[in-house]
């Protein structure tokens, strides 16, 4: 089942929040790039928390219908990449999103606003 894009981001940022995910932040990357029309960014205070985070968004995708493309370090639990397609999702540990600031790479992205 191939969901939009729009909803697909929303079901990891509801994902995301459930456990607690610190700074939620999506980007827009439509008129942007071609990698995936979103990045959702967000952190978690431990490795536990990082790993409770990317489980939720999976098993949320995957409720679903949606499948999950790649998982890269959950081993390690302090950078994990989620793709799901159209939505990338990146969950930092906290130390790793100030010393990586994904954010200011990616700054001609437009934030999303959610209601």
């Amino acid at each position: 089942m191939a969901l939009q894009s729009d909803k697909l981001l929303k079901i990891a940022v509801d994902a995301a929040e459930d456990k607690k995910a610190v700074d939620v932040i999506a980007l827009n990357l439509k008129e942007v790039s071609l990698v995936a029309d979103y990045f959702v960014i967000c952190s978690g205070n431990s490795d536990t928390q990082v790993q409770a985070i990317t489980t939720e968004i999976r098993k949320q995708a995957e409720k679903h219908g949606v499948r999950i493309r790649g998982i890269e370090g959950m081993d390690s639990a302090r950078w994990v990449l989620i793709d799901i397609g159209d939505v990338i999702v990146h969950v930092f540990h906290r130390e790793e999103r100030e010393y990586y600031n994904i954010e200011r790479l990616w700054s001609d992205a437009k934030v999303v606003e959610f209601a």
